[in-house]
């Protein structure tokens, strides 16, 4: 099954690479281009040694016609003249081999950064699509993981990989042709070196690839350890949990080091395996061809000096192969992950066509069943309205079901059963992106960017000047208080807003929900976790924004929706109580214990 999975990756890597055609193709050019003069140099040097210093050659003195045809006819050329000329000749080829080299090398590193820059695109917008489920149970360090380091392992395939191998194979391919065409006994021997090294780098491409899995495996949960971490170090040094969080840590990290030290330990037993294979075959050359060249007189020096540099590069590219095999399978690894990423369907369906300018904003909620983990409903048949312009609040014990028909509503999730209708239309007719554009919400967590204040709330909008924003945060009554940071609409907040307080973040988030003027205005127990003066001014802001416009407010604060068109009432998944204050204070349930409480305390 694996080595199904291997060939569909290199297929998919290669296609990724034609992307290019160019630089694929001209990778591929240079490396054929690169095998064919590397392959002659040794072939050259072993008629040179026969023909201008041994005298024995079989080619007829080819060495000398070419050079004679160099200069003009009745020149007195000398042995020394032939001899430095064919020397400058082999190290024109070294230079040739040299500049190829190079080209080799920054040309299929221009195209593995070329292939991993198009595949962190693919990659991130898939992550951008994925339902809510899904970044629900997998963890923030594993998607880094994918994101960055296992992309960056596939730029291996190419820049050490599968082009450069090609290359190495073609070499071998002319090294046997020309050691067939200048003695078929001695390439025979050189030959069964061959299944030997395959077989040996057999065997440590199984070993390796295991090593290098359960380096990937080990290097995600560390990053999604060390990630949760430092995102809750608060809670790790409140609690004096310094100890316990380090005991763990280390056994991590001690997986992660015996799965790298693994991997030292095949390539340290591997190279010294090779060396000795390539002795070995380096020594029966010789021994058979001394004792070819002293019992039949058919061989000559040059060829046997030939050979053992044939042996050299022929043992080079087959070690490179095994080399790179190794490099590569931390490669396919990485893409193998990142591409069960990519092809990973859980994404919104965003089969809807409907484009609208503007919703009225009639929403309706009808026999609405939801479980986030199947057989465990948090939603059990809900059913309500929101007419046009009309303020709802949402209240009821945490784990009701509130924030659930947020989600619901902005198609974070879909639902078991029953509709959601805004309109009179299913929201799964309307294109996704053209939904959520019309409805914002203001969370409870305000989540910032580490980012410029202005940057934050245009998120990316250019039509929104900053003109716009300062203006807008005069309507809502915020103006005075980002006027008062440092820098003001350029004060660069901190990671996730650390540097502001909560009731601060809220703000800057109702203002941003203001400016993007939806259609309809949803507050996730916005007023929650502030103080007292900050509380005033979100109301404020709460007002100006529900204006004329469809509203839902999930509250926790009575106080904040006693002006509600109609509150309703949740427990346990279901709508126990609705209608306006007046009417379910009067109706002396659920609604008015809890109003009591909160007004007694």
């Amino acid at each position: 099954m694996k080595e199904k999975i291997d060939k569909n990756i290199i297929i998919r890597l290669v296609k990724l690479g034609l992307e290019y055609k160019f630089l694929f193709y001209l990778c591929l050019f240079v490396a054929i281009l690169l095998s064919l003069i590397s392959t002659y140099r040794p072939l050259f040097m072993g008629n040179v040694i026969d023909e201008l210093i041994t005298g024995k050659s079989k080619n007829s003195g080819y060495i000398h016609h070419y050079i004679q045809l160099l200069f003009p006819a009745g020149k007195i050329l000398t042995k020394e003249f032939f001899l430095i000329i064919a020397c400058s000749f082999i190290f024109l080829l070294i230079i040739i081999e040299t500049v190829l080299q190079y080209y080799l090398v920054l040309i299929s590193n221009n195209l593995a950064q070329n292939v991993i820059y198009k595949l962190r695109i693919n990659l991130y917008q898939k992550l951008i699509k994925f339902k809510s489920a899904f970044f629900d149970r997998t963890p923030n360090g594993t998607l880094v993981t994918r994101s960055v380091s296992d992309i960056e392992t596939i730029s291996t395939v190419y820049n050490d990989g599968i082009l450069l191998m090609f290359g190495d194979l073609l070499r071998i391919i002319t090294i046997l042709i020309f050691m067939f065409r200048e003695n078929w006994q001695l390439a025979l021997i050189s030959f069964f070196i061959i299944p030997i090294m395959l077989i040996v780098t057999r065997i440590f491409q199984k070993a390796i690839k295991k090593a290098f899995t359960d380096e990937r495996n080990f290097s995600a949960s560390l990053n999604s350890f060390v990630q949760e971490r430092l995102s809750g170090m608060i809670l790790v040094q409140l609690f004096n949990r310094h100890k316990q969080e380090n005991r763990k840590f280390n056994v991590i990290n001690k997986d992660l080091n015996e799965a790298n030290l693994r991997t030292v330990f095949y390539f340290s037993l591997f190279f010294p395996v090779v060396e000795v294979v390539s002795s070995i075959a380096t020594g029966l050359v010789i021994f058979f061809g001394g004792k070819l060249a002293f019992e039949e007189h058919n061989i000559s020096v040059g060829v046997i000096i030939a050979f053992t540099a044939f042996i050299n590069m022929l043992m080079r590219p087959i070690r490179q192969i095994a080399d790179r095999f190794n490099t590569i399978q931390r490669g396919f690894v990485g893409a193998e992950r990142v591409f069960k990423l990519i092809d990973n369907e859980e994404i919104i369906d965003n089969s809807g066509k409907i484009k609208v300018e503007k919703f009225k904003g009639n929403i309706d909620f009808n026999n609405v069943a939801f479980s986030y983990i199947k057989g465990e409903e948090v939603l059990k048949g809900i059913s309500f309205s929101v007419k046009q312009g009309q303020k709802v609040a949402i209240v009821g014990s945490t784990g009701a079901g509130k924030s659930t028909i947020i989600n619901l509503l902005s198609r974070f999730y879909e639902i078991d059963s029953g509709k959601i209708t805004i309109d009179g239309l299913e929201i799964k007719q309307y294109e996704l992106s053209n939904l959520r554009n019309q409805i914002s919400v203001v969370l409870q967590d305000v989540f910032l960017f580490n980012a410029t204040l202005y940057e934050n709330i245009i998120l990316g909008n250019t039509d929104l000047t900053l003109e716009k924003v300062q203006k807008a945060a005069k309507e809502i009554g915020i103006d005075d208080f980002i006027n008062q940071l440092p820098g003001s609409y350029n004060y660069v907040v901190s990671e996730r807003g650390n540097s502001l307080s909560s009731g601060q973040k809220q703000t800057i988030s109702f203002l941003r929900a203001y400016l993007h003027n939806p259609s309809i205005l949803v507050l996730d127990e916005a007023t929650s976790s502030i103080d007292t003066y900050s509380e005033e001014l979100i109301q404020k802001a709460t007002d100006k924004l529900t204006e004329n416009r469809s509203s839902i407010i999930i509250a926790h604060r009575l106080s904040t929706i006693q002006n509600a068109d109609t509150i309703l009432v949740m427990e346990n998944g279901k709508i126990i109580e609705q209608g306006n204050h007046t009417e379910l204070v009067s109706k002396n349930g659920f609604y008015k214990e809890l109003y009591e409480i909160q007004f007694k305390n």
